[in-house]
Protein backbone atom coordinates (compact mmCIF):
# COMPACT_ATOMS: atom_id res chain seq x y z
CA UNK A 1 0.00 0.00 0.00
CA UNK A 2 1.48 3.31 -1.11
CA UNK A 3 1.47 6.04 1.53
CA UNK A 4 2.71 9.60 1.15
CA UNK A 5 2.71 11.80 4.24
CA UNK A 6 3.44 15.51 3.92
CA UNK A 7 4.48 17.85 6.70
CA UNK A 8 5.98 21.28 7.18
CA UNK A 9 3.22 23.61 6.04
CA UNK A 10 2.07 26.63 7.97
CA UNK A 11 1.54 30.37 8.02
CA UNK A 12 4.46 32.52 6.91
CA UNK A 13 4.90 36.18 6.04
CA UNK A 14 5.75 37.26 2.50
CA UNK A 15 9.46 36.81 1.90
CA UNK A 16 9.66 33.99 4.40
CA UNK A 17 10.66 30.36 3.98
CA UNK A 18 9.23 26.92 4.63
CA UNK A 19 10.49 23.40 4.02
CA UNK A 20 7.97 20.73 3.16
CA UNK A 21 8.72 17.05 3.66
CA UNK A 22 7.04 13.98 2.22
CA UNK A 23 7.72 10.54 3.68
CA UNK A 24 6.94 7.67 1.32
CA UNK A 25 6.22 4.01 1.97
CA UNK A 26 4.90 1.12 -0.10
CA UNK A 27 7.21 1.91 -3.02
CA UNK A 28 10.83 1.21 -3.86
CA UNK A 29 11.64 4.84 -3.27
CA UNK A 30 14.99 5.03 -5.12
CA UNK A 31 13.19 3.80 -8.25
CA UNK A 32 10.50 6.49 -8.24
CA UNK A 33 10.41 9.98 -9.59
CA UNK A 34 8.60 12.31 -7.17
CA UNK A 35 6.56 15.46 -7.66
CA UNK A 36 5.12 18.32 -5.66
CA UNK A 37 1.80 19.78 -6.75
CA UNK A 38 -0.30 22.56 -5.28
CA UNK A 39 -3.91 23.61 -5.40
CA UNK A 40 -5.17 27.04 -4.49
CA UNK A 41 -8.85 27.71 -3.69
CA UNK A 42 -11.02 27.55 -6.80
CA UNK A 43 -8.04 26.72 -8.99
CA UNK A 44 -6.86 23.52 -10.62
CA UNK A 45 -4.06 21.46 -9.15
CA UNK A 46 -0.74 22.36 -10.76
CA UNK A 47 2.69 20.77 -10.90
CA UNK A 48 5.24 22.76 -8.91
CA UNK A 49 8.41 20.68 -9.11
CA UNK A 50 9.62 17.21 -10.01
CA UNK A 51 12.74 15.18 -9.33
CA UNK A 52 14.01 12.04 -11.00
CA UNK A 53 14.64 8.82 -9.10
CA UNK A 54 18.37 9.54 -8.91
CA UNK A 55 17.88 13.18 -8.07
CA UNK A 56 19.93 14.30 -11.05
CA UNK A 57 17.03 15.83 -12.99
CA UNK A 58 14.79 18.49 -11.51
CA UNK A 59 12.12 20.62 -13.11
CA UNK A 60 10.14 23.61 -11.84
CA UNK A 61 7.21 25.66 -12.98
CA UNK A 62 8.32 29.08 -14.12
CA UNK A 63 6.70 30.97 -11.25
CA UNK A 64 8.84 29.20 -8.62
CA UNK A 65 12.17 28.95 -10.42
CA UNK A 66 14.96 30.44 -8.35
CA UNK A 67 12.84 30.37 -5.18
CA UNK A 68 11.94 26.69 -4.65
CA UNK A 69 14.27 23.70 -4.52
CA UNK A 70 13.19 20.08 -4.68
CA UNK A 71 15.48 17.43 -3.22
CA UNK A 72 15.33 13.87 -1.99
CA UNK A 73 17.00 11.58 0.52
CA UNK A 74 16.75 8.02 -0.76
CA UNK A 75 18.05 6.63 2.53
CA UNK A 76 15.12 8.22 4.36
CA UNK A 77 12.48 7.66 1.64
CA UNK A 78 11.74 11.37 1.80
CA UNK A 79 11.37 14.17 -0.71
CA UNK A 80 11.61 17.84 0.26
CA UNK A 81 10.51 21.18 -1.11
CA UNK A 82 12.48 24.15 0.16
CA UNK A 83 10.47 27.30 -0.47
CA UNK A 84 12.15 30.69 -0.13
CA UNK A 85 11.00 34.23 -0.89
CA UNK A 86 7.41 33.13 -0.51
CA UNK A 87 4.67 35.24 -2.06
CA UNK A 88 0.95 35.44 -1.29
CA UNK A 89 0.26 33.72 -4.61
CA UNK A 90 2.11 30.63 -3.30
CA UNK A 91 -0.75 30.07 -0.86
CA UNK A 92 -2.20 26.63 -1.54
CA UNK A 93 -2.45 23.08 -0.33
CA UNK A 94 0.74 21.30 -1.36
CA UNK A 95 0.66 17.63 -2.32
CA UNK A 96 3.37 15.08 -2.76
CA UNK A 97 2.79 12.58 -5.57
CA UNK A 98 4.27 9.62 -7.39
CA UNK A 99 3.20 6.80 -9.66
CA UNK A 100 3.40 3.03 -9.30
CA UNK A 101 2.38 0.56 -11.99
CA UNK A 102 0.58 3.31 -13.87
CA UNK A 103 -1.42 4.55 -10.88
CA UNK A 104 -0.89 7.99 -9.42
CA UNK A 105 -0.80 8.36 -5.66
CA UNK A 106 -1.27 11.48 -3.54
CA UNK A 107 -0.58 12.50 0.00
CA UNK A 108 -3.20 14.19 2.15
CA UNK A 109 -1.69 17.61 1.51
CA UNK A 110 -0.24 20.32 3.72
CA UNK A 111 -1.54 23.89 3.84
CA UNK A 112 0.84 26.74 3.06
CA UNK A 113 -0.47 30.24 3.73
CA UNK A 114 1.60 33.30 2.87
CA UNK A 115 0.14 36.39 4.47
CA UNK A 116 1.11 39.40 6.52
Amino acid sequence: QVQLVESGGGLVQPGGSLRLSCAASGIIFPNNGMEWYRQAPEKERELVASISSSGWYRNYRDSVKGRFTISRDNARNTVYLQMNSLKPEDTAVYYCSTTKIGNRYWGQGTQVTVSS
